[in-house]
């Protein structure tokens, strides 16, 4: 399972990258994965529709609770088919429908198969959210497209927002559900449902996420606006696959949560009014798609209150119309895409005659209509006859009767909006557009043809049809009157009667319609619109922002800083005075020498305060740093010293360079004395109590501390230096995690300056190009030092230049020494990297960015990524193995001459730290985009 799902990623990024050479071919490339996938199912579909489960795990951080567990079952296995038959058809649709280059759209679409397919196989609530959302972003990206269109841009945004709001809701009821049931594995919650008052709050959440998916009223108005997307997308996403992920969601827990309170009144009252509300919505769309995609929230409505009522005979329906949504709606769909690109429109008030233009598509069309409005022998007439026998006879639902008269009244909507679909695409003489219209080739119709001949094959095969659904619905219990068998004539029975009743129904009201012109069906009582109820609550929400940030966005730091301390020390500050009491009294210091450079450090900080000149405050500044570094080592901690230390340096390297930007003297401010005394007190206040805050902490502890394991296990690494052991090794995902913000961090960073460089470039023209030559990283190594000509000749220093050339292999092999000796003694790549950083920093001084360029001749951005991609590979390969990620093990090898040599594999991921640091130091120096003589040119330039 987890190599299928792997597949669908790399294939996707493969045929991404390899578009130019595929051509045409990059679609039934993609397709072949959703077909494996299929192959791969239903090679274990005998033993799954018999009982049999199977599973697949990936142990992240087991405990923690941090698996990926994959379930096969039956109806993941329905579900499974439904994804990955859908999209391979799709994408070999694709082939015809996409014109002009299409690698994204296919990568994007078989990546949305397979997260899809990891939604369905999750047997973890987190791990389904996980899933969940990622369909959410990859159908944004369909949806916007190339971001060209404003339209495109408003409806995804608007889909990402609904249903990102609704899958947090979800997620908050996921971790109520987790914790009454004591596990958060689907199955296990399934199998010992708990309950209680925290599991009906859970029900009530989980449902709304599910309902803002399946686009339910009111939350529904994404669906319409979404199908500005292209049609195999709309196929795709909206009529087999994402929308179906809500109810998936019911269909999954329903066993379970299904007698919770609020569970049934929930999904048979948003379910059936769904039902009936869409379908009147589709009888007065005049464009195509626009009709489906009311009609798809119509059929929605009914799935969930049909795979939501709990009983066996609803859960049967259910299934049943899970499959027959599925084929028939992607088919109609699939069509209307032939008809757009066919005539150039999907009006119904421009088509006219395409039945006898082209007749097969008309032929396929009208078996994949008369399916979804249940006229037999197809499929939709079994999920229609099973959906009255299970909510007019099911157990505790009978006596509605309100369920029955809503069922009745949807079925004959939806065959009127049928019959309407097909009246306006097909009906009508030849004329207009349809008369110049292409008909469509043959495999650019068989994948319409093969969706709409499954409603035909599974409805008069409903044997194999009623295996597939009946072994998901036996997980309920069978009503008084037994299991109800899915056959197509259960002879003249009041289901037949109801069932008879809404096909006549809807055929009289299609006749009422059919004489009217198609625009006066827009004269139909409205309905509430959704779409424009959200524009105006999106309006109302910016409006609020922009009068709430008015007053609190003042635009001064101080004040900021001064809410955001005061806050922590009031906030926390009044539960650590509570507790103060009952909190023992730490000792003073470890040593003697601590207080002395607690002295040194408050003066350094209270001269910081007082300082006026720039560099006396940075200077000042540092020795605070180098104050509490010197703590570090007498208190015993010498990695953390070194780490300190060269931190330190290097930041005070980087502000003495801003530094060089800015006049030299503080400002006078204007601050007036009462906002001094309270900046000062707030300070003062911060100070105390992260003193007492660390005290309180160092003396509360009960547990027995884990840095005796830790020191314990560190032989188990390799490692001398415990430490080490734990930054690359017992919590490594820390460390990955830590250096990935770095990165990006400094990707941010030079995608400001250089914004800001290219806007005074355009500014300043040719004086800006003076003062800021652009990165040298090719520039011939011709001099002593390339590129020390960018320091004021006033201000160069033989002396320096030299020295630096001399000690810059050195530093950089003491660099390597911190880094390979960071397992057995202080150092790391952490330090190793910062040491090798100022060697470079260092050479900037003296020579320039050019410099830098001869020092590496590789670019900064190779570098930091190889550093990250290290560190990645390293710590996913014990996955591969068999092991857990960032596992660590110690290997002893004998080379010939260097005898017995012992080494654990961590050492590679810090080798990645070790990039990682140099690379962002490297990056920062190049892109700055600043020379060491630019207040000289500037002030050349002015004068």
């Amino acid at each position: 399972m987890l190599f299928l799902l792997a597949a669908h990623a790399v294939v996707a990024v493969a045929i991404r990258w390899g578009q130019r050479r595929l051509g045409r071919a990059v679609w039934p490339v993609a397709a072949l994965v959703p077909l494996a996938v299929v192959g791969w199912a239903s090679a274990r579909a005998a033993g799954v529709l018999d009982g049999a489960v199977h599973t697949a795990s990936l142990a992240w951080a087991p405990s923690l609770g941090l698996t990926v567990d994959l379930r096969l079952d039956a109806l993941s296995l329905l579900m499974l088919w439904i994804v990955a038959g859908v999209g391979a058809l799709v994408l070999l649709y694709c082939r015809y429908y996409v014109e002009r280059d299409g690698g994204q759209l296919a990568a994007l679409l078989l990546l949305f198969a397979g997260v899809m397919a990891g939604l369905v196989l999750a047997d973890g609530l987190f791990v389904l959210y996980v899933f969940w959302e990622l369909t959410t972003v990859v159908s944004f990206l369909l949806i916007a497209g190339r971001g060209e269109s404003a339209e495109e841009r408003r409806a995804a945004r608007q889909a990402l927002l609904v249903t990102t709001a609704g899958g947090l809701v979800m997620l908050l009821g996921f971790v109520l559900l987790a914790s009454a049931a004591g596990t958060q594995r689907i199955s296990a919650i399934v199998a010992d449902p708990p309950r209680g008052d925290t599991v009906t709050v859970a029900v009530v959440l989980v449902l709304v996420g599910a309902f803002a998916k399946s686009a339910q009223f009111p939350l529904h108005g994404w669906l319409p606006a979404a199908m500005v997307a292209p049609t195999p997308v709309s196929a795709y996403l909206h009529a087999a696959a994402m929308v179906k992920a809500g109810v998936y969601l019911v269909a999954r827990l329903a066993p379970a949560l299904a007698e919770v309170g609020p569970w049934r009144p929930m999904v048979l009252a948003v379910g059936l009014g769904t039902l009936v509300l869409g379908a009147w919505r589709a009888l007065r769309a005049l464009d195509l798609k626009l009709l489906l995609a009311y009609g798809t929230i119509s059929e929605l409505g009914l799935l969930t209150a049909l795979l939501g009522a709990g009983t066996r005979t609803a859960a049967v329906a259910g299934a049943v119309l899970l499959m027959a949504h599925a084929s028939f709606k992607s088919a109609l769909f699939l069509s209307v895409g032939i008809v757009d690109r066919r005539t150039g429109t999907r009006d119904v008030r421009e088509l006219s005659g395409l039945g006898r233009r082209m007749p097969v598509l008309c032929a396929v069309a009208v078996l994949a209509a008369a399916s979804m409005a249940g006229l037999p022998p197809l499929l939709g007439y079994l999920a229609h006859e099973a959906a009255v026998e299970a909510l007019w006879h099911g157990p505790g639902l009978a006596a509605h009767g309100w369920l029955t008269g809503a069922l009745v009244a949807g079925f004959a909507l939806t065959l009127a909006y049928s019959a309407r679909f097909l009246r306006g695409a097909f009906g009508g003489p030849v004329t207009g557009a349809v008369e110049r219209a292409r008909r469509p080739e043959p495999g650019f119709l068989a994948p319409v043809a093969v969706l709409s001949a499954a409603g035909l094959v599974l409805g008069v095969g409903y044997a194999g049809t009623a295996a597939v659904a009946e072994a998901y619905a036996d997980v309920f219990p069978a009503g008084p009157d037994g299991p109800y068998e899915l056959k197509l004539w259960h002879g003249f029975t009041g289901v037949l009667g109801l069932s008879a009743l809404a096909l006549l129904i809807g055929f009289a009201l299609h006749l009422c319609l059919r004489r009217l012109p198609y625009g006066t069906a827009r004269r139909l009582p409205r309905l509430p619109d959704a779409q424009a109820v959200f524009e105006r609550v999106l309006a109302g929400v910016d409006r609020v922002a922009v009068a709430v940030t008015g007053r609190i966005q003042v635009g001064s730091l101080p004040v900021y800083l001064t809410v955001l301390l005061t806050t922590v020390v009031v906030v926390p500050g009044v539960a650590l005075a509570a507790a103060a009491p009952t909190l023992g009294s730490p000792s003073a210091w470890w040593s003697p020498v601590e207080p002395v450079l607690g002295v040194l450090v408050l003066v350094a900080a209270g001269a910081v305060v007082a300082a006026r000149h720039r560099l006396t405050g940075v200077l000042l500044a540092g020795a605070v740093g180098y104050g509490v570094a010197g703590i570090f080592l007498v208190r015993g901690a010498p990695d953390l010293a070194l780490t300190q230390l060269l931190v330190e340096t290097m930041t005070l390297v980087v502000v003495v360079l801003v530094l060089r930007r800015m006049p030299s003297r503080f400002g006078p401010g204007r601050t007036v004395t009462r906002a001094r005394l309270l900046r000062a007190a707030a300070a003062c206040a911060v100070g105390v109590f992260v003193i007492c805050f660390a005290l309180a902490a160092s003396a509360a502890r009960r547990a027995p501390a884990v840095s005796a394991q830790q020191v314990r296990h560190a032989t188990e690494a390799g490692a001398d230096n415990v430490v080490n052991a734990i930054v690359v090794d017992f919590r490594a995902l820390d460390t990955l995690g830590e250096i990935s913000v770095l990165l990006v961090a400094a990707v941010g960073v030079v995608s400001l300056v250089r914004v800001r460089g290219r806007g005074l470039a355009r500014r300043d023209g040719q004086r800006r190009r003076a003062a800021f030559p652009t990165a040298h990283w090719d520039e011939p190594a011709g001099t002593w030092l390339p590129g020390a000509k960018e320091r004021p000749g006033g201000e160069r220093s033989v002396l320096l230049e030299v020295v630096t050339r001399l000690l810059f292999p050195s530093i950089l092999v003491l660099s390597l020494f911190l880094l390979f000796s960071g397992h057995y003694r202080p150092g790391g790549g952490f330090a190793g990297g910062l040491v090798a950083g100022q060697a470079f920093v260092l050479r900037y001084l003296v020579g320039g960015r050019a410099d830098l360029g001869a020092a590496v001749r590789v670019h900064s951005g190779v570098v930091a990524g190889t550093g990250l991609m290290t560190a990645s590979a390293v710590g996913l390969l014990p996955a591969f193995a068999g092991g857990a990620p960032l596992e660590s093990t110690v290997v002893t090898v004998h080379p010939p001459l260097l005898g017995t040599v012992e080494f654990a594999t961590s050492v590679f991921f810090d080798v990645g730290v070790y990039l990682v640091v140099v690379g962002v130091t490297l990056k920062l120096l190049s892109a700055a985009g600043v020379s060491l003589g630019r207040g000289r040119v500037e002030r050349e330039a002015a004068s």
